[in-house]
């Protein structure tokens, strides 16, 4: 093998499209761009939702309410759910995360006291949890650990 005869991949490399060389080849003309205007120039690009100086769609349809970008949402674990638990296992992210309850998206666990727990020692750790759901472990025999 040497230098010379290495090739790219079979269709990795295209010719380059020639424009302009008479109205028969059929990309002559307009050369594939439609008429004239903007979006004939070189150059241009109009970005996504401009409507040639209409108000745009976006802008023209009320907007209601205000959207907190620093909330922080948790994934909800109710006490119902760790029943999918053997007796004395720990309930932590990865646990959750491999019987699928959780969503891998990288915010915090609650724990919440939606159900009732049959009597089993679990040590759940979550990022947080309310006081009822803590008593409703604590009173099935487990640990509930906080973690920040």
């Amino acid at each position: 093998m040497s230098v010379i005869k290495i090739k790219p991949n079979y269709g990795s490399v295209r010719k380059a499209k020639r424009v302009g060389r008479g109205t028969g080849s059929g990309k002559g003309k307009q050369c594939g761009r439609g008429g004239k205007g903007q979006t004939a120039r070189t150059g241009s690009s109009i970005r996504p939702g401009f409507e040639g100086g209409q108000m745009p769609l976006y802008r023209r349809l009320p907007k209601r309410g205000f959207k907190n970008s620093s909330k922080v949402y948790a994934n909800l674990v109710n006490v119902s759910i760790l029943n999918a638990f053997a007796e004395g296992e720990t309930v932590n992210r990865e646990t959750l995360l491999a019987k699928g309850l959780i969503k891998e998206d990288g915010q915090p666990i609650k724990l919440l006291a939606n159900g009732d727990l049959q009597v089993k020692k679990l040590k759940v750790i979550v990022d947080s949890a309310s006081e009822s759901a803590k008593q409703k472990v604590e009173k099935s025999g487990g640990s509930v650990e906080l973690v920040k």
